[in-house]
């Protein structure tokens, strides 16, 4: 027999279907030779201080900075114990006297090879273990996937990579958000200073930004602009020139604007060019990201990512969390076949023509994953987020195989038959082959121009001058803020083909970087979690909080771009085994002690003040087991009486809830506890239609524990 330990139990589903196993059992499945079971993403976390030394549970200067002589893991805290009672079901599994080896199928990136390693480190089996590299979950693959396993160890640089970032960030955020906290923060002890090594420079972009704002003189500017007659009666703009077509004295231009009123002027240049127009790169996990939350509204990176890991998981795209805009050369025929999958039906069917461009597959443009890009599974029914996202990346692979877009740019030169400096210039746009626009039906905003010739004369009417002033810098919205992070400032512009896209596509597959694709979102989330960033719609500041702290803590290191982009570039290099991580740590746990030793010797400052608040139990009802007071706590609705063993509890995070896209409230927990049951509305199917129920919270005797129960109001027949 062979364990397979996947990541969630949704992959260990996916592998099972692929490999016709049927036999699903209390937390595994079985059959075929195959035993697979699953984490819940991580199972095993990091000791706290206190659990290295239990004097040091409350925080005190003088035990900072701290540096474990070796660190050590253990099992997630769980109240119910579903995280312990699946590692040590993992840990029988793999003792099994049948079982030969073990297969990790965990995502394949740095988190994805820690979960499985620290799994298997913790339980100490000695049993040979192969790596399971997929970068999509369907069947076919999943199959193939199981006949080119690789030995587990060759992935040990990866893991190595894997245990550096965590360890870094260990000793940099356990230490410095402990001393922040004791020595910036006054008043109640509620809640800390979170320092970090991702948090803080992502901070300081937002931070600057709004300082380039704040700091921002506006300029008064001037344009002469005129209305132009041809002689057929047609009408077009165009701006005057001299240098430039802008000028900061405005007497200049009233003169000319009066002697121009009504004359006219001859066409001297008349330039016709055929341009193309290349379809926007594959997605990568940021750019698809910042499409998303530039284009509709509510929409967060964290919410993407998670609705794209739900694609994945259900077979549909491949996997997410890429820093690709390319695919790798192998993939060709099975790009073609998705291709073929996919066109079926389109009204630009016979557009659509396969071929092998090196914008699409380029080695030399991937880094571990491909780019995100549809599976040849097609979705039969999803939620309205499933498909922005789903059509969105779908759209963009169609593209790359669609005609190139081409247009004719029209500029044409006038020259006014008055006496007078320089000329006006007029240019236009049309549109000649639409191409891959279509796929998204894009509707061109260019300008037209009129059919016009050399040497034809024009009429200047309505020559006037337009006061202008220049604009401060826009606040960041996630795409922008995702963008510097992507590359720490090293981006260009716009997409385009050349030397700055191979530079800037280049940068950041070298690991050059504030986080990876994975973590922007949610270290986004958190800085607005922790009241160090907030958002006015789309437009992301800091707050007097996030501010106080980039001007006042003494580590102007970790607000660097350049150095936090330095130390993900070499968590890329032990990545590629050409770093060793014990040389990187040794870095880390120097930097650590010394950033510490700056906060405790700076200047008595208060960054945070916290205000005494009184604590109110407000009770909601009796504790169906026990007779005791349920009230709310910060993870959940429980019982007073939990000190003593009573177990009750309506979490939060409830799962079942969770699946119908709700959480429970206040009054829905009264309800149960009152009356039994709670009329819910708002509920949302599989297929995302929203109904209504009557949910039960009732003790499940065979389980031994509490489940929900779900009925329908019947209808009255009068």
């Amino acid at each position: 027999m062979k364990v397979i330990i996947a990541e969630k139990p949704s992959v260990a589903r996916n592998i099972a279907d692929a490999l016709q196993i049927k036999g699903r059992k209390d937390g595994y499945y079985e059959g075929n030779g195959y035993i697979i079971t699953w984490a819940y993403g991580h199972l095993l976390e990091l000791y706290d201080v206190k659990d290295y030394d239990e004097e040091k549970a409350s925080w005190k200067l003088e035990y900072f900075p701290f540096i474990p002589p070796t660190f050590q893991y253990k099992v997630k805290k769980d109240r119910r114990q579903g995280s312990y009672k699946q590692f040590m079901l993992i840990k029988r599994l793999i003792s099994r006297t049948d079982v030969a080896e073990v297969i990790s199928a965990c995502d394949y990136d740095r988190e994805g090879q820690l979960i499985a390693d620290t799994i298997l480190l913790k339980i100490g089996s000695r049993k040979k273990v192969y790596r399971l590299l997929l970068n999509e979950w369907t069947g076919e693959e999943v199959r193939a996937g199981l006949l080119r396993l690789k030995d587990n160890s060759e992935l040990s640089p990866l893991r190595d990579a894997g245990l550096s970032r965590q360890w870094a960030d260990w000793l940099l955020g356990i230490n410095l958000t402990s001393v922040a906290t004791l020595c910036y923060q006054k008043g109640a002890r509620k809640g800390a200073l979170n320092v970090g090594r991702v948090l803080m420079p992502t901070l300081k972009i937002i931070y600057d930004r709004d300082q380039e704002i704040a700091q921002f003189q506006p300029e008064d500017y001037y344009k002469l602009k005129a209305r132009c007659q041809t002689a057929n009666n047609d009408h077009f703009e165009a701006d005057y020139y001299l240098k430039s077509n802008t000028f900061k004295e405005r007497s200049q231009l009233d003169h000319i604007a009066g002697l121009l009123q009504g004359k006219r002027a001859k066409v001297v240049k008349k330039d016709v060019k055929q341009k193309k127009e290349y379809a926007p790169l594959l997605f990568n996990l940021t750019h698809l990201q910042g499409y998303i939350t530039s284009k509709y509204r509510g929409w967060t990176s964290d919410k993407v990512l998670k609705v794209a890991q739900q694609l994945y998981e259900k077979k549909w795209i491949t996997y997410p969390r890429t820093s690709s805009v390319a695919l790798d050369e192998s993939l060709k025929q099975k790009a073609e076949k998705v291709l073929q999958t996919l066109k079926a039906g389109l009204s630009y069917e016979h557009k659509l023509k396969f071929h092998q461009s090196k914008r699409v597959f380029n080695n030399a443009k991937v880094e571990s994953h491909s780019a995100i890009i549809p599976t040849y599974v097609i979705p039969k029914s999803f939620t309205q987020d499933e498909k922005i996202v789903y059509e969105a990346i779908r759209n963009r692979f169609l593209m790359q195989f669609m005609p190139i877009a081409t247009y004719e740019e029209t500029v044409i030169k006038l020259v006014p038959y008055e006496q007078v400096d320089g000329f006006f210039r007029a240019k236009g746009k049309v549109q000649l082959e639409k191409g891959w626009k279509e796929v998204e039906d894009d509707v061109s905003k260019d300008v037209m121009l009129p059919l016009i010739h050399e040497n034809e004369d024009v009429l200047l009417q309505n020559v006037k001058v337009e006061k202008k002033q220049t604009k401060p810098p826009k606040p960041h919205t996630e795409k922008t803020l995702l963008k510097v992070m992507e590359t720490c400032g090293k981006h260009i512009e716009s997409s385009k083909e050349g030397q700055e896209e191979n530079e800037w596509l280049d940068s950041i597959l070298s690991g050059y970087s504030i986080g990876t694709p994975a973590t922007r979102a949610d270290t986004i989330k958190k800085l607005k979690k922790v009241g160090y960033i907030t958002f006015k719609e789309k437009n992301i500041t800091c707050t007097e909080l996030g501010k106080k702290l980039v001007e006042t803590l003494p580590i102007k290191e970790l607000f660097d771009l350049h150095f936090t982009g330095r130390l993900e570039k070499a968590l890329s290099e032990i990545e590629k085994n050409r770093l060793h991580k014990d040389v990187f740590l040794t870095f880390i746990t120097k930097l650590t002690g010394q950033m510490v030793d700056r906060m405790k010797q700076s200047d008595d400052v208060v960054i945070k003040q916290q205000s005494p608040s009184l604590k109110t139990n407000e009770t909601l009802g009796a504790c169906p087991r026990c007779n005791h007071q349920v009230i709310e706590g910060k993870k959940g609705f429980g019982c007073s009486n939990w000190k003593s063993g009573c177990t009750f509890v309506i979490w939060k995070n409830d799962r079942y809830l969770a699946a119908l896209n709700k959480k429970p409230t206040k009054t829905m927990v009264k309800s149960i506890l009152k009356h039994g049951e709670a009329k819910v509305k708002g509920l949302k199917s599989k297929k995302g239609k929203s109904f209504s129920a009557i949910l039960k919270y009732e003790w499940k005797k065979e389980e031994k524990r509490y489940g929900w129960t779900m009925k329908f109001e019947q209808k009255s027949n009068q």
